[in-house]
């Protein structure tokens, strides 16, 4: 069956595992670094992400519709709040680093629906663009802390997923691929605006 003609269902139970094969390289890479994120004094989910598809962010509401209403529209508010602290920081020229609002007390209540970038966030990892440029990353602080010794740092290659992630986004908005504007929105702007209309 071409990839265009999948229905959505489909497309979200291939994306899960997708999701589930980056899950094992990156644990294959912290396992050989000693990284866990017991007892870090900093958190991941402080960092500014955007995100770039729309299956993601279709997925991503998936989740947020799994939960009760009065949930999902605190999910939202702390999206409103937080898309505010953001614009007036980003106008001050900085960077932000405010909690995401799905974390509550140290943890992501949409885990399992969390996208790509939240999930290889950590260790070090590359990949290569379709322009055939080479990317790096160096992962988190603390992983930076315990590879400072390496002589031979253990890399997750990204590469693979974001092809296969980019072939089922594809199939998620085809035919409207050409026509629809360009995803580059933090979580909290994907809680804000709804469920994409594709």
């Amino acid at each position: 069956m071409p990839l265009s003609i999948i229905p959505k269902t489909t497309l979200f139970v291939k994306l899960s595992r997708l999701y589930a094969e980056m899950e094992e390289a990156y644990d294959r890479v912290a396992d050989k670094i000693g990284l866990s994120c017991q007892g870090c004094p900093d958190n991941c989910c402080v960092s500014y992400f955007q995100h770039h598809t729309y299956i993601e962010w279709a997925y991503l509401w998936k989740g947020i519709r799994s939960r009760p209403d009065e949930k999902q529209q605190d999910f939202v508010n702390r999206g409103v709040e937080y898309v505010a602290q953001c614009r007036f920081i980003l106008a001050q020229g900085q960077r932000p680093r405010i909690m995401c609002p799905l974390n509550e007390n140290g943890l992501c209540r949409l885990y399992e629906y969390r996208p790509m970038i939240c999930r290889m966030h950590g260790v070090p990892n590359s990949f290569v663009r379709p322009d055939g440029k080479k990317m790096k990353f160096p992962g988190c602080s603390r992983c930076q802390e315990l590879c400072s010794h390496l002589e031979d740092v253990p890399v997750v290659d990204r590469t693979a997923f974001y092809r296969e992630l980019a072939s089922l986004e594809m199939a998620f908005v085809a035919p409207k691929i050409k026509t629809l504007p360009r995803v580059n929105l933090t979580l909290a702007e994907m809680l804000v605006r709804g469920l994409p209309e594709i």
